[in-house]
């Protein structure tokens, strides 16, 4: 897989965990250095799996998978960013809630061949909203799930944690339909719609039936 570059935010944040790593091996921080590697590994993860579909990404869709798993597992386990900002949660599951909201769509607008009547413009919004929530909802059944077998604490305040996160994946999933339905209007030139643009340009053999 080839990117036309890679942003420097992306580049900061990869220098930033190997001198993380390497100052953990220094001072015998053996549990930072393995975050560190873990979060270098998955940051790299989806290159290495759109390769084996001869995919591209667009550069501002990849920089923001690096920077999401970089705030999740990094600063939000290794520097423990979620209890320090009571908003570093909800942050995070509203972009994943619009990242996966635009994969959900683009999925669909594959099937679709790139033809942008092939259906309504709000069924398409409908199932992207519906994919993004499943993936939300499946979380949040994963964190219960942990919580009960293992005597973690991931949904912190129990209900009214879940409740606040569902909410918030609700808001980003439908950011990404309507980001959705702005593409299938033509709408592309800016925003989300544009990473969507971007992506159908740069994958234009899945997209063989626009207009």
């Amino acid at each position: 897989m080839t990117f036309r570059g890679h942003a420097y935010l992306t580049y900061a944040v990869w220098i930033t965990l190997c001198v993380a790593f390497v100052s953990a091996l220094i001072g015998g921080r053996w549990s930072l250095a393995f975050v560190a590697v873990l979060t270098f590994v998955l940051s790299i993860a989806p290159a290495l799996a759109v390769a084996r579909f001869r995919i591209q990404l667009p550069l501002s869709f990849f920089a923001g998978i690096v920077l999401f798993i970089f705030g999740t597992i990094f600063l939000g386990e290794a520097f423990d960013f979620y209890e320090r900002y009571w908003w570093w949660d909800i942050a995070l599951h509203g972009g994943s809630a619009v990242g996966f909201g635009l994969i959900g769509f683009l999925f669909v607008l594959t099937l679709f061949e790139g033809d942008r009547l092939a259906a309504p413009h709000w069924a398409l919004a409908l199932i992207t909203f519906c994919f993004a929530m499943a993936i939300g909802v499946s979380w949040e059944v994963f964190e219960f799930a942990m919580d009960q077998l293992f005597g973690l604490n991931m949904q912190k305040s129990g209900l009214v944690d879940t409740m606040w996160d569902l909410i918030v994946d609700m808001i980003g999933a439908s950011v990404a339909a309507f980001a959705g339905i702005a593409y299938l209007k033509g709408r592309d030139r800016r925003g989300l719609a544009r990473v969507i643009a971007e992506f159908v340009r740069l994958n234009k053999r899945f997209f063989t039936r626009q207009r």
